[in-house]
């Protein structure tokens, strides 16, 4: 059994079907605690540490054997509880990040809250030196998007980050920071690779998951 940790309920969906595509008969187990993502984005991440170990405690119970944290501005300080959890903590946005190293050194980040660069853009560079490559990342929120998506308007907030990614020159790989942005990558016209987390999140979850 795989536990989720999401910060917004419009995930839940998005998983549920991922692992009906990619994992059947894997069983998940939705949290969602909506308050971590509301307090990072007003004190920082480590202002939610101890809460977000709190979570994953609580979502690691009764024959849970790995816990998938896709919020991405959460995610850093989710991987430093894995110890006081118990099973293993999968950052849900780390294998795409591995993935966006090797696609070249030019690496463009969109997210649609300001929360989210410092973490990814972290990530990404933590990535870099477990691949020795090199790597230049730059990142820029879309504005409106997140307004979209808080709303409801999953497809509204689709379009404003694909439009955004559209418009990037000069990159080798465009990096979705957020699971919520997914939609928005059937929607790119533009050349450039454009990478999102839950797909490769989910599948390393479910390999920590056995």
């Amino acid at each position: 059994m795989l536990a989720l940790l999401h910060t917004s309920p419009l995930h839940i969906p998005v998983f549920d079907a991922l692992r009906d595509e990619d994992h059947p008969g894997l069983e998940l187990r939705h949290h969602v605690a909506p308050e971590l993502l509301a307090r990072a984005r007003r004190e920082g991440p480590e202002a939610v540490a101890p809460a977000v170990a709190t979570a994953l405690e609580q979502a690691a119970t009764d024959g849970v054997r790995a816990v998938l944290c896709t919020c991405s501005t959460i995610g850093e300080v989710a991987e430093r509880a894995a110890d006081r959890v118990g099973v293993p903590v999968v950052r849900g946005d780390r294998p795409m990040a591995a993935a966006a190293v090797t696609s070249g050194p030019r690496v463009a980040v969109l997210a649609t809250v300001e929360s989210t660069l410092a973490p990814t853009l972290a990530l990404i560079e933590d990535e870099a030196r477990r691949a020795d490559r090199p790597v230049a990342a730059r990142a820029q929120v879309v504005a409106e998007a997140w307004t979209r998506f808080e709303a409801g308007d999953t497809e509204g907030c689709a379009r404003l980050v694909a439009a955004a990614a559209d418009a990037v020159t000069d990159a080798d790989v465009i990096v979705l920071a957020q699971a919520s942005m997914t939609p928005a990558q059937r929607l790119t016209t533009t050349a450039v690779p454009v990478l999102s987390s839950p797909r490769p999140g989910l599948a390393a979850a479910a390999r920590a998951a056995g």
